[in-house]
């Protein structure tokens, strides 16, 4: 059987928010793995910021290859099966990235993952990532159901996909991990046929649940497992293999179905 993909995560010792420690990114490779997750791209955060420092940098790349290297080796040996790569999180705090240095990018891919800061939408986001595309990399909005305001916002979705942007929805968001607000959102963007992809957002400490499980039990108790399957294997698959997302189906319109939502993740 296929596996589970996922490359929003941040599983790289001591570099960011995520885990602090060999053993809690070790632990945390473990449960993805039990959970189905064998592609994994990890994606400490970067400030696109630092990349106008060629000092600052290149100090921070080289401690990420460094606690990357050894979660790799140490791995590895755990599960041998395991592709586990490395990217970032690029946070777009200043609007014109450098990214020409692969390691930005995710698992030796073209595809790069991004998120706005603080949670909220800033002007010419559109235009951003038209550049990003016209550079040669393929941009994926980060948790864009988690951006203040964004169900008055499908215009501008639109907008971003048009110019060649992706989006990844996050397991948590869909069971209300986030709130209400965000929940609602994720199904919004779900039922407008707008998101390609899922993955964790898990930051790699024992505290810390994955989400995909509860997600997806109740996904496939809506009847969506078609979608499931391609947001969290087909299209996290193809991104490893550097191939761009197939189309995912709109979730169903009708009354009933949206009222059986509402049961299903009260």
């Amino acid at each position: 059987m296929e596996p589970a993909g996922d490359f929003h995560n941040h599983l790289v010792p001591a570099v960011d928010d995520g885990s602090d420690t060999l053993e809690d990114a070790l632990d945390g490779i473990s449960r993805m793995a039990a959970a189905g997750i064998r592609r994994i791209v990890t994606t400490p955060h970067l400030d696109a910021s630092l990349l106008r420092d060629p000092e600052g940098s290149a100090e921070y790349l080289a401690r990420v290859d460094t606690g990357f290297a050894e979660v790799h080796a140490s791995a590895l040996r755990r599960l041998p099966d395991l592709d586990l790569r490395r990217g970032h999180e690029l946070r777009l705090d200043v609007p014109d990235p450098d990214t020409t240095d692969e390691r930005v990018r995710l698992g030796g891919t073209s595809f790069l993952l991004v998120e706005w800061p603080r949670f909220q939408i800033p002007p010419a986001t559109v235009e951003v990532l038209a550049r990003l595309r016209a550079s040669g990399v393929r941009p994926v909005i980060a948790h864009p159901e988690r951006y203040h305001g964004i169900e008055g916002e499908l215009t501008l979705v639109e907008e971003w996909r048009r110019v060649g942007a992706y989006l990844q929805v996050t397991y948590g968001s869909l069971v209300g991990r986030y709130g209400p607000e965000v929940r609602r959102a994720a199904f919004l963007l779900l039922r407008e046929g707008y998101v390609d992809y899922f993955s964790t957002d898990f930051h790699g400490r024992p505290e810390y649940r994955l989400y995909k499980e509860e997600a997806s039990g109740k996904l496939e108790e809506l009847g969506a497992a078609e979608h499931l399957h391609l947001l969290s294997v087909t299209n996290p698959g193809r991104l490893f293999f550097d191939e761009a997302p197939v189309t995912v189906p709109p979730l169903p319109q009708g009354r009933g179905f949206w009222g059986r939502v509402r049961e299903i993740f009260p």
